[in-house]
């Protein structure tokens, strides 16, 4: 089994994070999937923005849960990313917060798998899951979508909105009996911290095929954990990773 690769955040160690141009270059490097992170505005639009605030990433101030979704647009997405080798300031400050709409028109157009982060650990969006869910289903994409969060009652709460969703729960540790979590819970797969993989690799013995590791972007820890049998890398660099992840299947094969 060759070891997916997904864009986390899109492209984010080249391109601004959660945008549209972050995504598109994820795709273009031939990513398996893309990692997103999805908030509830003022009005109920699902957007894809990493931060409770909008004050890292955009030109902007304030909670997401407090702005309207045309606010929120009129908002760049690009321009706080000067430090970036690519900074494009003629493109790059037209960049806005994508809609998760938006987000899956894209992907759909290449039927890549897409991880929905519930980003709903700081603040409480009531509904978030079942409205994420209705705009999976009105895409007719709920085979390829896999939801997480560090909050588990939130991951609950999507499979009590559609029992064949896929769950993960995002941790930064391995816990002591993983698949005890993993059946009990129903987990489709564990979304694990890549310290935590290799500091522990022996506890994901057996279910290696089940879990997706966060955020390996240096190129020996992504050698180990490929060695490891994971399912899938996570990434700020992927056309960085998708050549490891070839390269090393190409060795497999040739054994």
């Amino acid at each position: 089994m060759q070891t997916k690769i997904y864009g986390h955040r899109g492209a984010m160690g080249e391109y601004p994070e959660n945008t549209m141009l972050a995504f598109k270059k994820a795709i273009e490097a031939g990513v398996d999937g893309l990692e997103i992170d999805v908030h509830l505005t003022r009005d109920g639009e699902v957007v894809v923005i990493h931060d409770e605030y909008v004050d890292r990433t955009t030109d902007g101030k304030g909670a997401v849960k407090d702005m309207d979704l045309h606010t929120l647009k009129t908002l760049s997405a690009g321009s706080e990313f000067e430090d970036l080798d690519n900074y494009d300031p003629a493109t790059w400050t037209l960049e806005r917060i994508p809609t998760l709409d938006e987000v899956m028109n894209l992907v759909g157009q290449h039927e890549i798998e897409l991880n929905i982060e519930l980003k709903t650990n700081v603040f409480e969006y009531e509904g978030i899951e079942q409205r994420v869910h209705d705009i999976v289903e009105g895409h007719n994409y709920l085979n390829k979508v896999i939801y997480s969060s560090f909050h588990m009652p939130s991951i609950l709460r999507m499979k009590a909105v559609d029992p064949e969703a896929r769950i993960a729960w995002l941790t930064d540790k391995v816990p002591l009996w993983p698949i005890d979590h993993m059946e009990e819970l129903a987990l489709e797969a564990l979304h694990i911290s890549y310290k935590a993989i290799l500091k522990h690799p022996g506890r994901i013995s057996g279910i290696e095929d089940r879990i997706r590791v966060w955020t390996v972007n240096e190129t020996g820890d992504a050698r180990r954990l490929i060695d490891h049998g994971v399912e899938t890398l996570m990434t700020n660099y992927p056309e960085k990773m998708m050549a490891i992840s070839r390269e090393q299947q190409k060795e497999i094969e040739h054994i």
